[in-house]
This record gives C-alpha cells, structure tokens and sequence, in this order.
C-alpha cells in the first residue's frame, strides 16, 4: 500500500470513529409527546448531514501535510514531517465537524422546544 493511501485510511478512520462517539442529546421526557419527539429528532437530525465531515477531513488532512512537510524539511525528512501533520490536521478537522454536527443537533431540539440536558 502506497504512503498516500496509509495516510489516507487512517484519516478516513478517524473521521469514522468521530462520528461514531456522537454522543446522543439527552432530552428531559417530562411532558414530552414521543412522537412529536421522533419526527423533530428526525428532522434535526437531517440539518447535521449538511455538514460534510469527509470534506473536512481531506482539507485538514492537506493543509496538516504542508504545514508537516516544510516542518519536516527543516530536521531533514519532509516526508515523515508530511505524513504526521496529514495525520494530525486529518484528525483535528473531522473531531472539530463532528462537535460541530452535535451542536446543530442540540440547537434545533432546544429551539423547536425540548430541554437537552447535555
């Protein structure tokens, strides 16, 4: 397997073990009708889509190689220097759109009237 290709699954792992961990909101059930709860839940949760993580993901991913690579020119190994910061901009990026996705989430249940409780 290609360098380009490694960095690339690991990326695409990471970005789906982050969206993996989203974390449910906590909706406090008091005088809550479930149904009009699952139709809004459904509803939110399709404005979350909207965010690309993927898309996310490849841009954090080629900027991080950049920054990595010249970092990397300078100790002598732009290649290792590219791989670690596709890496860690890959990551950052795909962790920061799925915060990102579970705030959209909370925002519409609590504006459509529901207490999130996290």
């Amino acid at each position: 397997m290609s360098r380009n290709r490694l960095i690339f699954s690991i990326l695409v792992a990471f970005a789906i073990s982050a969206c993996a961990a989203h974390p449910d909101p906590i909706v406090d059930m008091k005088g809550v009708n479930p149904d009009a709860l699952a139709k809004d839940w459904s509803e939110c949760e399709a404005y979350t889509e909207e965010i690309l993580i993927s898309q996310g993901v490849i841009k954090g991913g080629a900027t991080g190689a950049v920054v990595g690579a010249l970092g990397g020119a300078i100790d002598g190994d732009a290649d290792r220097g590219a791989a670690a910061g596709a890496l860690y901009g890959g990551t950052r990026s795909g962790l920061d759109a799925d915060r990102q996705k579970q705030q959209v989430f909370k925002r519409c249940l609590r504006g459509r009237g529901y207490r999130v409780l996290n």
